[in-house]
């Protein structure tokens, strides 16, 4: 019943017998209870959803204590979960540990690497030699405070007289004023300016890395467990390499070698290096075409083709992407670079820094491995103006003033890619970099490229970091049969022998490390590994050519 309407218009002087008649016809109304029956006592109210219930009293923070051993990346994200610290492990609920023991499921496992300054020749050591320089035999062991924590139980628990603490930002920095000191760094605090050092023949940055049989390896454990931790700092599944190469002209000689030794022929010897990346770029700088004529070792023209058969030795190294800036690409016409293009689309080869017209041309090449994605982009800066593509004809990408190069740059920086950009500039027979190559190089590695590489190059070029760039003004030649005479001088000379091949290693798509290697040609086609001396004098040349 509604009071309010039943009431509403009433004044105080007839409410009143009203509401006695009311009241009189609802007890009339009530049963009585039995005799002898008491009777029931009023219900209870209900209880509605509506009624707030009482709250549950908040558990208080779980104390967290934190092993000084943890390395900076695991401790940021346990504190993340647990944000009231504890000044002692004993007053703590939750304890972040290095353990002693061997871990179990649920265990951190952290990788650490041996690095030093990235101009630095020799490319590994043993754990003895580590060991000593531990102690304070050598140019100074440097690393982090939980660094040496950690690693103080892997070297016999006592702190060697050889270590010195440095701040994790400042390592990289100091590695490079002390050329002789080593660094022990948590896998994922790596940089480029800092070469890792193979231990015991193990290195981190390699696929075929095994953590079991490697010394600088911690495990952390979160006791009670409340929460996962990472299985490790080093997923290999995260991990991406990407070989950047020099020139490639399969002509003249190296064309008659393939035709008489097999199209495998001139990979022979470094196949497996090729191979074994997860991204192998090629620079092919001519087409092929069916109507080359047979090749002529002793022919002195510099008008190239390719016969179609030697597309196969592309296919035996697995390339991924092709690039398409070199100034010979229409040596034969449009037409067979147009040939061409067709062959590499059917084999699902993308290609960058040249194309079908000149917009063309200038798209990147797009991969994604382990995760993370990747661009090249590219052009061609030295001409001839043939070479390059026009509104409707395929060539290489113009240069131009850089302006596009650069925008592309930062939009594929701003999408989340990692960018190697390369230049077809013009050729130098000389380590040292020239000083358009410096501004033009340098102008990409400012604006985001991760990565900038000369194409140019039949004579292998300096190097340098940039603006958090790494920049080879030139790797050389990859597959080419300069055995020993300088074209662009009519002189003799056997550097147009030596070759680097740039292996980046990225980690989450971070570049994280890189790793030089060093081929000879050999036989007018076919590059070998440098010798361990071979390598020593080409490394030691060309870090003092890079200002190093």
């Amino acid at each position: 019943m509604d009071l309010n309407g039943t009431f509403r218009g009433m004044d105080k002087r007839s409410f009143l017998p009203r509401a006695f008649l009311l009241a009189t016809m609802l007890a009339a109304c009530t049963r009585a209870a039995p005799a002898g029956v008491a009777a029931l006592p009023p219900p209870l109210p209900s209880m509605t959803a509506f009624q707030p219930q009482p709250a549950a009293p908040s558990p208080a923070p779980a104390g967290l204590w934190v092993d000084p051993a943890t390395p900076q990346a695991l401790r940021l994200q346990v504190e993340k979960s647990s944000p009231a610290l504890a000044g002692r492990p004993d007053a703590a609920d939750v304890r972040l540990e290095l353990l002693s023991a061997q871990p179990a499921p649920g265990d951190a496992t952290w990788v650490y690497a041996l690095a030093a300054a990235f101009p630095t020749v020799r490319d590994g050591a043993g754990f003895g030699e580590l060991q000593a320089a531990w102690d304070g035999q050598g140019g100074g062991l440097l690393m982090s405070a939980e660094t040496l924590q950690a690693m103080k139980p892997v070297f016999g628990g006592q702190v060697g007289e050889g270590v010195r603490v440095v701040g994790a930002q400042e390592l990289g920095d100091e590695l490079w004023r002390e050329r002789g000191a080593w660094a022990i760094v948590p896998f994922e605090a790596l940089e480029p300016r800092m070469k890792v050092l193979e231990l015991d023949g193990q290195s981190p940055l390699r696929k075929e890395f095994d953590p079991a049989a490697y010394p600088l390896v911690a495990h952390f454990r979160l006791e009670p467990g409340l929460y996962p931790l990472p299985a490790s700092n080093r997923d290999p599944q995260k991990l991406v390499t990407v070989l950047v190469t020099g020139t490639t002209a399969l002509v003249r000689a190296i064309s008659y070698k393939m035709q008489v030794n097999g199209v495998d022929y001139p990979a022979r010897d470094i196949g497996d290096w090729l191979r074994a990346a997860d991204i192998l770029h090629i620079s092919n700088e001519v087409a092929f075409s069916p109507d080359c004529p047979p090749p002529d070792p002793n022919d002195g023209s510099l008008r190239f083709c390719s016969a179609p058969a030697n597309i196969g030795l592309l296919e035996d190294i697995g390339v991924d992407v092709i690039e398409l800036s070199g100034n010979h690409v229409n040596d034969w016409g449009r037409g067979a670079l147009a040939g061409t293009l067709e062959m590499y689309s059917q084999r699902g080869w993308p290609v960058f820094a040249g194309g079908a017209d000149a917009l063309s041309a200038r798209q990147p090449a797009v991969l994604e491995r382990g995760g993370s994605r990747f661009a090249f982009v590219g052009c061609n800066a030295s001409g001839p103006d043939f070479a390059w593509a026009t509104a409707g004809e395929p060539g290489a990408a113009d240069c131009g003033d850089y302006g596009w190069l650069v925008d592309e740059i930062r939009t594929l920086k701003d999408e989340g890619y990692a960018v190697i950009a390369t230049i077809q500039h013009y050729e130098y027979y000389s380590p040292e970099a020239r000083p358009g190559q410096i501004e033009d190089f340098r102008r990409l590695a400012e604006v985001g490229a991760d990565v900038v590489s000369g194409s140019q190059a039949h004579y292998s070029q300096a190097m340098e970091f940039h603006a958090g760039a790494f920049i080879h003004y030139g790797p050389g030649n990859l597959f080419f049969d300069q055995m020993g005479y300088d074209y662009a001088n009519g002189t003799r000379t056997t550097d147009t022998r030596r070759e680097f091949l740039d292996r980046y290693v990225f980690y989450d798509g971070r570049l994280a490390g890189i790793e030089l290697l060093t081929a000879m040609l050999e036989d007018y086609s076919k590059p070998r590994p440098m010798t361990p001396p071979e390598r020593e004098q080409f490394l030691q040349e060309y870090f003092s050519a890079s200002g190093w």
